[in-house]
């Protein structure tokens, strides 16, 4: 789940994935990228970047990248993530899936 940097930091990679309910696809959409600011401000945010699947639009995924796991801790009990969580539960067809991954080159 860490990715060793050329000025020997080690950082968290995340990728969360969930599917939009049919017809949800705007509205979860703009919940999402309501979230992109805020965390790139966060404290130990290197990397937040929002996807939409170009032939499925119900697809979406956040590629993560933090500096500690202190970091990400923070961000996933930030109060603004908690309740924008509460909303997207009301627009996922399904479970998020999140993915640590380590970096292997």
């Amino acid at each position: 789940m860490s990715i060793p940097t050329d000025d020997d930091r080690t950082l968290l990679t995340v990728v969360a994935t969930a599917r939009a309910k049919p017809g949800k696809e705007q509205e979860m959409r703009d919940l999402l990228t309501s979230f992109v600011a805020p965390t790139r401000a966060e404290k130990g945010s290197v990397v937040y970047a929002l996807h939409q699947g170009a032939a499925d639009p119900a697809a979406f995924a956040l590629y993560e990248v933090w500096e500690s796991q202190a970091d990400l801790d923070a961000h996933l009990a930030s109060p603004g993530l908690q309740a924008g969580l509460g909303q997207l539960a009301e627009l996922v067809d399904g479970e998020v899936t999140i993915t640590p991954l380590d970096r292997i080159a």
